[in-house]
């Protein structure tokens, strides 16, 4: 059964967005939420699933969330950072569930007056998600049991006791 929790799937404030799916994410759409007519540039970033870590295999990618405050925090990096770099816009959006080989788990897109700012501000977003986001990942290798771990680059998992 789902908790009242798993019901909240998107924040907003002025032009911040921050967003939870289970679908495929849609670049595009995502483009088109900070696309401004003061901007000239819009930068995205799109994390994807690999097929290795550490030099094992990996089949797949599972995430969960704790939705209400993932959420709460995605909205506030987003305004932190757009108030940090004046941009015109930015959005992030995070997918749940099993996400593939090859397929986005993360898309973060900004828009700025200026590219470098619109750089800095992508890059920044994206590592303070990483960083603080309350986003789990379970990764599946191949041949071997999968491994639960924070959303965080090079961090290894324990094994969980089911």
């Amino acid at each position: 059964m789902a908790s009242q929790d798993d019901d909240v799937w998107e924040l907003f404030s002025q032009d911040c967005y921050a967003a939870l799916t289970r679908d495929h994410l849609d670049v595009q759409a995502l483009m088109d939420r900070v696309r401004n007519p003061a901007a000239g540039a819009i930068v995205l970033f799109a994390g994807t699933t690999r097929d290795n870590f550490a030099g094992k295999p990996v089949r797949e990618l599972t995430y969960t969330a704790y939705n209400k405050l993932a959420l709460r925090t995605m909205l506030a990096i987003a305004k932190e950072v757009s108030k940090k770099h004046g941009l015109k816009g930015i959005a992030m959006v995070h997918r749940l569930g099993t996400v593939p080989i090859g397929e986005e788990s993360i898309l973060i897109a900004v828009s700025s007056p200026h590219r470098q700012s619109a750089w800095l501000a992508g890059e920044e977003a994206l590592e303070e998600c990483k960083s603080r986001v309350e986003v789990w990942k379970r990764e599946e290798f191949e041949g071997e049991e999968g491994v639960w771990r924070a959303n965080r680059d090079g961090a290894t998992g324990e094994k969980a006791e089911s």
